[in-house]
């Protein structure tokens, strides 16, 4: 069996043009590729931030939204999102909902390494308890939207560039809202 994790690789109109290891495609000069971010939610509506780990290749240690990762060729995007709470969070997730279906985005961290991915942003909820992965999750606490946006007003550096540039889209089309999604 084949453990090589590997990403989808887009042209600029985002149409698939082939595939590599994601072990490789993080660089200074990292092509597009095919990536996701979920929000997840609990039954009070907080939502989960997580501390990326410290063994992140970009940036360890900044707080972001709940998880992220890459479909693999062929892998239908609620797939991914299900394996990536499993192995992130140790939970899994139901309700899953498409919230921003055209975020694309391109950052440099503080090392040089690149972000440059259409990341499609999904809403989804827990289920159960959270067992975080070490090597994926340094720490993490559920927040309410309102404070998370203060927090963001105040000291956006803390945070992720996706979950800075995504909150305020998600905010505006009232992703958290109780019932906003059908």
């Amino acid at each position: 069996m084949n453990t090589t994790e590997m990403v989808v690789l887009l042209d600029d109109a985002g149409a698939p043009i082939g595939e590599a290891p994601k072990a490789t495609v993080h660089t200074t000069d990292t092509p597009l590729h095919l990536a996701f971010s979920c929000y997840l939610l609990n039954r009070s509506g907080e939502l989960l931030l997580t501390r990326r780990s410290p063994e992140k290749k970009t940036w360890p240690g900044i707080w972001t939204n709940s998880f992220c990762g890459h479909p693999a060729p062929g892998e239908e995007f609620e797939e991914a999102i299900m394996r990536r709470a499993r192995f992130e969070l140790g939970t899994d997730v139901t309700r899953i909902e498409t919230a921003l279906p055209d975020f694309r985005y391109r950052a440099m961290d503080p090392s040089g390494i690149v972000e440059n991915e259409i990341c499609p942003v999904y809403v989804a909820h827990i289920i159960g308890e959270l067992h975080p992965n070490p090597t994926e999750v340094a720490d993490w606490v559920w927040v309410s939207p309102g404070l998370l946006s203060g927090a963001l007003e105040h000291t956006s550096a803390a945070f992720s560039p996706w979950l800075a540039m995504q909150f305020p889209q998600l905010l505006e089309i009232g992703a958290f809202q109780a019932g906003a999604r059908a």
